[in-house]
């Protein structure tokens, strides 16, 4: 016999056996249950998440021998029919290569005939964002109001592309991604079914790659045990999948922590010569840094991996602060997204990372903030003015006798300037000192100022007065 590969040999057949959609699975239950099924379905969400699957599950459902049921047998003709896509009832369709309106003419001609053996005719219209403007136009009509044995079932990707008035004639079920631990452990069900060896270190490099996605996840364990055979180590599984090794991203955090750019310029070496992908280390490290933040915060269920590797990231994430791993998460955000467009991503690399390993040395501004109100809150101490030492005065010497000399006529006091406001007249200032130091001398004896001084060891260079000083 053929092989078939694992995507295709595990496809759910029953309500019961879909991963990751229990609230659409039970609603479609309850409404086969309850005779309530509705004419037009529309089904959409992510690539490989169970649209198409759970459109033939329904079928399969509606157009089963012992049916409606909510469990069809998979024995009558029926059913074996629609799971080999050769029923006469129930017609799968390719919108992607079906999207003319004299397409959709020829699906409405083939509605108005009842179904040949079973109680429905059901119509699986697959991608079906890819119809054009004027078979939309032509669908609308028969969409909402088919015959009474026809029901329509719409998946799609992209479902911001189809027509509002199409929307509004179905009823809408948005599949999500299924969760990490949903797909390790079905991976896990399927690799011992198959007689394959693979802990959960290789099961967490799969999911990663497949991203929400349950088929990618069952393609890229087919590919791995056909590389690896029955006994797949971790290393064969990074390798295929093109992972950094770990040891390489534990180098790089300990490099962090200890502010080492030469340990980093150096990683970097070690990334080039083995050929690895600096963008992928980049993304990689992006979720390692994330990995530490959850389990800083204590959210070690959101991380994904075993019980010894929770254990290492919570150790190492005691050398950071909540504050050093957003920072440290922003930077990399930006690096990842200059390394997709540089011409010279080796240096671009390297510079990132040496300014990662400098921004543990900087203070977040809302804690300069909170200092600088503590120092302005406190009462200034009062500092004395400082004393100088007297100077001695040179002991008079003896000397002749001075002449008495005659009193000089004072002169007349010279006239008042006739002016209305009298100004008094401004203290001698020293000849080597300019106007603006005083003004500099105060500001800087404020208490919140002299504290600002103190955080940033800095000086005043220069006072500006406000703009109303300057107008008068």
């Amino acid at each position: 016999m053929k092989y078939q590969v694992i995507a295709r040999k595990f496809r759910p057949q029953v309500f019961s056996e879909v991963v990751g959609q229990k609230p659409i699975v039970q609603t479609l239950q309850n409404a086969i249950q309850l005779n309530r099924t509705g004419h037009a379905y529309m089904f959409s969400g992510p690539r490989g998440v169970g649209k198409t699957t759970m459109a033939r599950i329904l079928a399969k459902g509606l157009n089963c021998a012992q049916g409606p049921t909510v469990t069809p047998c998979n024995e009558c003709p029926s059913c074996k029919e629609i799971t080999a896509g050769q029923s006469m009832d129930v017609l799968e369709i390719d919108a992607a290569s079906n999207t003319g309106v004299d397409n959709v003419r020829e699906l409405r001609d083939s509605a108005r005939y009842a179904p040949s053996r079973d109680r429905s005719k059901i119509f699986i219209i697959d991608e079906v964002h890819m119809l054009s403007t004027s078979a939309f136009n032509a669908l609308l009509k028969i969409l909402e109001e088919p015959p009474p044995h026809v029901i329509f079932i719409m998946a799609t990707t992209e479902r911001h592309k189809l027509p509002a008035t199409i929307l509004s004639r179905c009823q809408q079920f948005v599949f999500r991604t299924i969760s990490p631990a949903e797909i390790q452990a079905h991976l896990r069900q399927i690799a011992s079914r198959e007689g394959a060896k693979i802990d959960d270190r290789g099961l967490s490099y799969i999911v990663k790659a497949a991203e929400g996605s349950m088929r990618d996840a069952q393609s890229l364990l087919d590919q791995i045990i056909s590389f690896g055979g029955q006994d797949v180590a971790n290393e064969d599984v990074r390798d295929v999948l093109g992972f950094i090794p770990s040891d390489i991203l534990d180098r790089t955090v300990n490099a962090i922590v200890e502010n080492n750019s030469r340990e980093l310029i150096e990683t970097v070496g070690v990334l080039v010569d083995q050929g690895l992908n600096l963008q992928q280390y980049a993304r990689e490290l992006i979720a390692r840094m994330r990995d530490l933040l959850m389990m800083k915060l204590g959210l070690g269920d959101k991380v994904l991996g075993g019980d010894e590797e929770k254990a290492d990231l919570a150790r190492r994430a005691e050398g950071f602060s909540e504050q050093d791993l957003i920072r440290y998460f922003d930077l990399l955000l930006r690096l990842e997204g200059d390394l997709r467009w540089t011409a010279q991503p080796r240096l671009h690399l390297e510079i990132g990372l040496v300014k990662l390993a400098k921004a543990g040395h900087m203070r977040d501004i809302e804690d300069v903030i909170r200092d600088l109100k503590q120092g302005a809150t406190a009462p200034p101490a009062r500092v004395s003015p400082p004393v100088s030492p007297p100077v001695p005065r040179p002991s008079p010497t003896p000397a002749a006798a001075p002449r008495p000399t005659p009193p000089r006529p004072t002169p007349p006091p010279a006239p008042a300037p006739k002016s209305d406001i009298i100004k008094p007249s401004e203290p001698a200032r020293p000849a080597d000192r300019r106007p603006s130091d005083s003004l500099i001398d105060s500001v800087r004896g404020e208490p919140l100022v002299q504290k600002f001084l103190e955080t940033f060891r800095g000086d005043i260079a220069q006072v500006k007065p406000p703009k109303g000083d300057n107008e008068k």
